[in-house]
């Protein structure tokens, strides 16, 4: 077979285009590409939710890859079990309901079930704001503003494109971004004892992973939180290398949306 170099290029351009076009109206709108929110992807799509994640780094998967101080594996419990088989990852059984992963085998298996799921991962782009809209006289979180990741990075004068969404999960981990947008541009309320992020505490796992799953929900109308996104909002413990609560997170979240959009 001769390879024709201008023919690679359109089948990218046309396929992406393709693939850009269709998620320009979804139905839930993901933001970060972290465990949680790729296993809230996995489950939206299997609930017939049409939805799309978007992530600004080249490789989605957040700090799963790590492990724990570089050691890669990862830890689950009991609890989360079952959403770990749905998601087809394998484990290994220690001791008093302690399981271990290999973080990189678990992250690479999650990115392949969300994608393969009918979720797509945009890589590489930014969300810069949010689109906010009066629904009912009321203030609702209505889709996101985005652009190429460099081009934030390196300040360039571009302006970006939006999309719309019913809802939109802030999974953008430690930062709570999307949450930020909220508070700092449109001065609005989070639903928060302070009315803001709160920002989240010290380490403390057996908390931290209660309290993911806790608070894992609705933090502003048409506005969600999911994982550490949802810590960092509500002022919870960070839990380390343990990523049961982030999976449980992630299904919480998407069976939430689910439910909330078949009213």
């Amino acid at each position: 077979m001769n390879l024709d170099d201008l023919l690679i290029s359109k089948s990218i351009i046309e396929a992406f285009h393709e693939k850009l076009l269709a998620h320009l109206k979804v139905d839930v709108a993901l933001v970060g590409a972290g465990p949680s929110n790729m296993i809230a992807g996995f489950y939206l799509a299997r609930a017939g939710v049409h939805a799309a994640l978007f992530e600004s780094k080249l490789a989605p998967g957040g700090g799963m890859w790590g492990g724990g101080m570089m050691f890669n594996e990862v830890v689950i419990q009991n609890d989360a079990l079952e959403v770990a088989q749905d998601m087809g990852l394998r484990y290994v059984e220690r001791t008093d309901g302690y399981y271990t992963i290999d973080s990189v085998e678990a992250t690479s298996t999650i990115i392949s079930q969300c994608v393969r799921s009918g979720t797509p991962i945009f890589n590489l782009i930014r969300v810069t704001d949010v689109l906010f809209r009066e629904i009912d006289g009321a203030p609702k979180v209505s889709g996101l503003v985005l652009n190429w990741s460099p081009v934030e990075k390196l300040d360039l004068a571009v302006d970006p494109l939006s999309i719309q969404a019913e809802a939109v999960v802030d999974g953008t981990g430690h930062p709570a971004d999307i949450c930020r947008v909220i508070t700092r541009k449109m001065d609005a309320r989070l639903n928060t004892r302070t009315g803001d992020v709160i920002g989240e505490m010290s380490l403390w796992a057996d908390r931290g992973e209660q309290f993911t799953v806790a608070n894992t929900g609705e933090v502003f109308p048409g506005l969600y939180v999911t994982g550490m996104a949802a810590n960092n909002a509500f002022g919870g413990p960070r839990m380390g290398p343990i990523f049961g609560g982030m999976m449980l997170s992630g299904k919480k979240v998407a069976d939430m949306l689910a439910a909330k959009l078949k009213e």
